[in-house]
């Protein structure tokens, strides 16, 4: 009888992840499915990306418009898209033209963006698209609303979103276990979750160090 395959190194380290960020959660006392995992293959081939579907992945985000819209067809409908960073008015409507398993925008920084893609997603008819906007920590103006994520990751940080969170979900009226929260990455995001995030991104961590061979490329 033949052996199985042995699992791929990027599905052995997506393991150890999950593993990671369920404990996290635990130990901020909420189940260890309270934060979502978000697979982000940026500059990586869909051989590592098949790995880890094939591991039972279903969250994978990308960074570019150009990298999201090649690699969305080669997976299944199943798996749930995250677009991350920022989002030029442009590419909106082929963005989601082109990836009809877009679950979230992560990182809407200003009003025109929203409304965009609020525009965007009625013309095509979409099931309403989830978003999380962009807040500045560091103090100046900036754009809130009804999800939030930031790329600082110190306890201050953190502490600051945490804040943030609250007042928006009084002055709205939402439950806080409704809302959105997204802060941690690769070297934080144990911290992250245990102070309260729901939706971390993962890179090298799981994919190892990134490529950047056709940068110009792929913006």
């Amino acid at each position: 009888m033949a052996a199985p395959a042995a699992e791929g190194a990027a599905a052995v380290a997506l393991r150890a992840v999950l593993a990671r960020a369920g404990r996290a959660a635990e130990r901020s006392g909420r189940a260890a499915e309270a934060a979502r995992v978000v697979a982000v293959g940026k500059t990586k081939p869909m051989s590592m990306l098949r790995q880890l579907y094939d591991a039972g992945h279903r969250c994978f985000g990308e960074n570019y418009v150009q990298e999201i819209i090649t690699k969305a067809p080669q997976l299944p409908e199943d798996v749930r898209w995250h677009f991350i960073g920022h989002l030029q008015s442009n590419k909106v409507k082929p963005l989601l033209t082109a990836v009809p398993n877009l679950d979230m925008v992560e990182g809407v920084d200003n009003e025109k963006i929203a409304n965009h893609l609020d525009r965007a997603v009625n013309n095509l008819g979409r099931e309403p698209l989830k978003v999380l906007v962009q807040v500045n920590t560091s103090g100046e103006e900036c754009l809130m609303t009804i999800g939030m994520k930031d790329y600082s990751s110190t306890p201050e940080n953190f502490k600051a979103l945490v804040g943030c969170k609250i007042e928006v979900c009084k002055a709205l009226g939402i439950p806080t276990e409704q809302f959105e929260l997204s802060m941690g990455m690769s070297g934080d995001f144990e911290l992250a979750i245990e102070m309260g995030s729901t939706n971390v991104r993962i890179g090298s961590t799981i994919f190892g160090p990134r490529e950047y061979p056709n940068k110009k490329q792929n913006q």
